[in-house]
């Protein structure tokens, strides 16, 4: 691991649970390898604007064709995949809102999937181009949701980061922290044991 690229998206940036749990697995990493490379963006202090018609307007263009406006655009999606390309791991945190992601995951997840790029179509079906990464998902829930149908967002963040070919990925559970001090407690701390454990795990893979 050389390179780590940690997304916070939480609308409540530090002060937000994913965020804190992400910041502790980030340190544990780094206590095992004080070269690591970070590369942090912090949604709540650095907006990941939602596609629209002109971005995608953008995208089609040809390169020699495009204003400045365009460039611009186009510029912008390819710093983000090329963050993820750089990256050997990534840490994403990953609170619930209303059943689902933050939409500005969801927003960045638009400016990374670019076929030929980060994914292909082939004869057989698509084909993920980013193999070889490791994925660490620290998700917080105001209530309980691991393994029921209320869990909408496991499934589709999955199904996502595989379409690209991320498919080595450990999750961190933080649930039922709007259930009470004392199931908040436990909850984070639980969370913490297993941050302990995968990266213990990691520093003797």
């Amino acid at each position: 691991m050389t390179t780590l690229l940690r997304l916070d998206t939480s609308l409540f940036s530090e002060n937000g649970v994913s965020t804190q749990l992400s910041e502790e697995l980030v340190s544990k990493l780094r206590e095992e390898n004080t070269e690591l490379k970070v590369i942090h963006r912090n949604f709540a202090e650095q907006a990941v604007p939602h596609l629209d018609g002109e971005w995608l307007q953008a995208l089609m263009t040809p390169t020699e064709k495009r204003s400045e406006s365009q460039h611009s655009k186009v510029n912008y999606s390819d710093q983000l995949i090329a963050e993820l390309q750089e990256a050997d791991t990534l840490v994403i945190g990953l609170p619930m809102y209303n059943f689902s992601i933050p939409s500005m995951l969801k927003a960045w997840f638009d400016h990374v999937a670019r076929a030929g790029t980060t994914f292909k179509y082939t004869s057989t079906g698509s084909e993920g181009l980013l193999a070889n990464k490791k994925v660490f998902l620290v998700t917080t829930r105001g209530g309980i949701h691991k393994d029921q149908a209320s869990d909408t967002q496991m499934p589709f963040v999955k199904t996502f980061l595989g379409f690209l070919g991320l498919n080595n990925i450990d999750v961190i559970y933080a649930e039922g922290l709007n259930m009470g001090d004392d199931m908040r407690s436990k909850a984070i701390e639980s969370a913490k044991e297993t941050i302990n454990t995968l990266t213990s795990a990691t520093a003797t893979a």
